[in-house]
């Protein structure tokens, strides 16, 4: 039975101080390493820091710019409302004048027709009035001519007294006129 031994698997007592430290190709790789990292770190940090207080200042001017928006736009819905409000509130006096105008245009057309029916009622009646004394002296007239023709006849003689003529036809056309009255009232009853 050969052994062979090689070195790498003897084992190595370690000291006392050794079990604490690494050994020194560790600490300087080690120290290189923490260097790099130092240097790349205090180079790339200030700008990190930089770029994130960037972003923290964005942030927070977009928060407050949608506070303002939100702020903005809250008041611009209440002067929406308000607007709406005041025009729905002059919509309805409008319509309340409109009505008020229209009623007060129908009643002064009414007392505007109502005065017009007046005027026009007198004016007929008097033109009746005057169309029937018209009537009635034309009537008396040429009643009275024909009377006066006939009593002519009647007589044999000419009236020549127009005077007498006209009392004997107006004592004709009262009696005439009586005789109707009575007649007309015997009538009714």
């Amino acid at each position: 039975m050969n052994t062979v031994v090689f070195a790498a698997e003897v084992p190595v007592e370690p000291d006392g101080l050794s079990i604490v430290l690494p050994p020194l190709y560790e600490i300087f790789w080690s120290a290189i390493i923490f260097l790099i990292l130092w240097l790349v770190l205090g180079w790339a940090l200030p700008k990190i820091y930089r770029v994130l207080d960037q972003r923290q200042e964005q942030i927070e001017t977009g928060l407050q710019a949608a506070d303002t928006a939100k702020e903005e736009a809250a008041l611009a819905q209440r002067e929406r409302r308000e607007i709406v409000r005041a025009a729905n509130e002059e919509a309805r006096e409008i319509r309340e004048r409109a009505d008020q105008d229209a009623k007060r245009i129908v009643r002064e057309a009414r007392v505007e027709a109502t005065a017009e029916a007046q005027r026009i009622t007198e004016n007929a009646t008097r033109q009746i009035e005057a169309d029937r004394k018209s009537a009635e002296l034309t009537l008396r007239r040429d009643v009275g001519e024909l009377a006066t023709e006939l009593a002519e006849k009647i007589i044999g003689e000419q009236l020549k007294d127009r005077e007498l003529s006209t009392r004997v036809i107006d004592r004709f056309m009262d009696e005439l006129e009586a005789d109707l009255k009575t007649t007309t009232a015997g009538v009714t009853k």
